[in-house]
């Protein structure tokens, strides 16, 4: 998620979707100026506005996160925006995986208040050259293969922000890395709006919810269970009383290289706000994980606590 949030499609997760179910009338919005009327409406009424900013495609790591926005505020904005200027030239942008009539049948089973759906047009009219960059936080783990990403991460959820004036916004923990730099850059520009990171969601099997999982073959979807189980064993060694940086990553490295579908991209422990690689674990760290299985990238991690 991206800054989205990312999940997957299909296995556990199933809805089934009848009027009945349904929780209310759920608005549509395309427009930026109707988005900001309704806003300034809201806010003049003193309700308190949450928002869960997404790339559409939902899974039950999305619906958590709208959950817990409906518990945070009065009223939930949704937004679905599949944002190219996160998207590399050889990243997949033009097959994102992309449902809106199953989104937003979800979306009005979950009570959604307003679901925020813009054009690229309306998002990046012609002339459009203002860019946000958090620039240390964006430098490490995903941003030395994806240069580029988190400017157009940051950039979006600005402009989403000054959009849909939220006081709350809730993202997913499995894109920490996009988290802290979201976080840095409300503090940074005085944006007034609280951050919320929500666990990560997973399968039965452990495997973290992801919309590019649905590009995942059978076999590529077990053997990227090597992940979470990599994730796991390093949390044991933990534990079990190892703090060495290289000794936890040599471990981690040992159990993915195990599956041939897989190629790792980077495994580094790092402090947890930061994000700089650490020798030891103290109290806690970030291992934060990325790879390659066949053409699908994912990522996952997780906080270690002594």
């Amino acid at each position: 998620m991206e800054y989205w949030n990312d999940g997957v499609v299909g296995t556990q997760f199933q809805y089934s979707i009848t009027p009945s179910l349904q929780s209310g009338f759920m608005r549509i919005i395309e427009h930026i100026s109707e988005m900001q009327d309704w806003s300034e409406g809201e806010r003049c009424q003193g309700r308190r506005i949450a928002m869960v900013p997404t790339m559409g495609f939902l899974h039950e790591g999305h619906l958590s996160l709208v959950r817990e926005g409906k518990k945070r505020g009065d009223r939930l904005v949704v937004s679905i925006f599949v944002n190219p200027k996160q998207f590399g030239p050889r990243e997949d942008f033009a097959s994102y995986p992309r449902d809106f009539d199953r989104d937003r049948k979800l979306l009005e089973l979950e009570g959604t208040d307003v679901l925020f759906c813009p054009t690229n047009e309306e998002m990046y009219p012609a002339g459009n050259q203002t860019y946000v960059e958090v620039e240390n936080l964006s430098a490490p783990l995903c941003g030395g293969s994806r240069p580029g990403h988190f400017r157009g991460v940051a950039t979006v959820v600005a402009k989403l922000f000054n959009i849909a004036r939220p006081h709350v916004a809730v993202f997913g923990c499995k894109d920490y890395q996009q988290l802290q730099i979201i976080r840095r850059m409300v503090k940074d520009l005085n944006l007034g709006v609280e951050i919320v990171g929500h666990p990560i969601v997973r399968e039965a099997d452990g495997l973290a919810m992801s919309s590019r999982n649905a590009y995942l073959s059978a076999a590529e979807r077990e053997a990227a269970l090597c992940l979470s189980r990599a994730l796991r064993q390093a949390e044991t060694l933990l534990k079990e009383g190892e703090t060495n940086s290289s000794v936890i990553l040599e471990r981690v490295g040992r159990e993915i290289a195990r599956e041939p579908l897989v190629r790792l991209e980077y495994a580094h422990l790092t402090d947890t706000e930061n994000l700089l690689d650490l020798e030891q674990v103290r109290d806690s760290a970030l291992l934060a994980l990325a790879a390659r299985i066949g053409k699908t990238r994912l990522i996952d991690n997780i906080i270690l606590r002594r």
